[in-house]
């Protein structure tokens, strides 16, 4: 059949003439384009069903590769760098053990405080009070909190605030206020809360 014949054979067809249980004689165009439209069902169909799901599938194992990479990058370098991260650890260790013992035990605050009440004398002060507060409990230590109030000249004040940093026990100064002590010429009044630290292991 010519494709003059085929085209004219499918200008006189009629869509409704279409019966199933006679496709062998459907005109050649129609079936060309039936075959088409299944042939384009079975691939749509197989890449809804089969392949989607294989890329989907693939895209998780991509992105799996990757953070496998990473984790293997990241073990290699420490691998690579273990013995500077022991000799860092040992370092680590000795400096905190070094911290740890410049925190006074229960036993050695009644000492501090002899201390800080040394220094305040020592620096000429008149001491008013020296006080132990309450323990402040955190994570891995506690806070020993010391009010402290003393009076003198503005240097005697300067110095004793610079000795008690540089007692070889960890004692921070907080809440401090001065204010001139009426009537008595440069003589100054300083309240100030020093707080020492203990370390709580195995509590």
């Amino acid at each position: 059949m010519s494709l003059a014949d085929s085209l004219k054979s499918l200008n006189e067809f009629d869509i409704n003439d279409l019966d199933i249980n006679n496709a062998g004689i459907w005109p050649a165009p129609v079936k060309a384009i039936v075959a088409l439209i299944v042939f384009g069902l079975i691939l749509g169909g197989g890449y809804w069903f089969f392949i989607k799901d294989q890329y989907a599938q693939l895209d998780r194992v991509e992105k799996q590769e990757q953070e496998l990479k990473q984790q293997y990058e990241q073990k290699a370098y420490q691998v690579a760098n273990l013995d500077v991260f022991k000799a860092q650890m040992a370092e680590m260790e000795e400096t905190f053990g070094a911290l740890v013992r410049q925190l006074p035990s229960e036993t050695e605050v009644p000492g501090l405080l002899e201390d800080i009440t040394n220094t305040a004398l020592g620096n000429g002060l008149a001491l008013q009070e020296v006080k132990l507060q309450p323990e402040q409990r955190r994570d891995f230590y506690s806070e020993l909190p010391i009010n402290i109030r003393v009076s003198g000249a503005y240097h005697e004040l300067a110095s004793f605030v610079s000795s008690v940093a540089s007692l070889p026990r960890i004692v921070t100064l907080h809440d401090l206020t001065i204010k001139p002590i009426s009537g008595e010429g440069d003589q100054l009044d300083m309240q100030v809360v020093a707080r020492t630290y203990r370390y709580r292991a195995g509590e």
